[in-house]
């Protein structure tokens, strides 16, 4: 499977493209607000989502069926980070548990601290 091409299809919104990458009975969790999806309620929410979105994978790491992708997705009012494990079956997705998470400034009470240095500086491309 091309998780990459996944990836591209799901950031451009393309129902059609993202439902050729699953199985027909295809369960998708979001575990951060505690929910899961049918593959049709997982296409309406990524593509009724509002606004455009983009986003680059960082990390792709494969473990037998299993692929986890670390991404950077992001829109031009937002910017978040994603690790997904992503179950493959016969080349098609049987199942993803994603975790989401903001990307923002460090809490104010570590700044004080003067703890920890930044990883990388965050520029985020606006789309065209």
């Amino acid at each position: 499977m091309d998780i990459q091409n996944y990836w591209k299809a799901t950031l451009q919104q393309n129902p059609v493209l993202m439902r050729s990458y699953f199985h027909e009975n295809a369960v998708i969790r979001w575990h951060n607000t505690n929910e899961e999806f049918t593959l049709d309620e997982f296409i309406q929410a990524n593509c009724e989502y509002p606004g455009r979105w983009d986003g680059e994978i960082e990390r792709i790491e494969r473990i037998d069926q299993v692929i986890i992708t670390v991404t950077h997705v992001f829109s031009t009012e937002l910017s978040f980070h994603v690790t997904s494990f992503i179950k493959v079956k016969d080349d098609k997705i049987e199942c993803i548990d994603e975790y989401w998470g903001d990307d923002g400034e460090p809490p104010l009470w570590r700044k004080e601290k003067h703890i920890g240095t930044s990883i990388k500086k965050i520029s985020i491309p606006l789309p065209e």
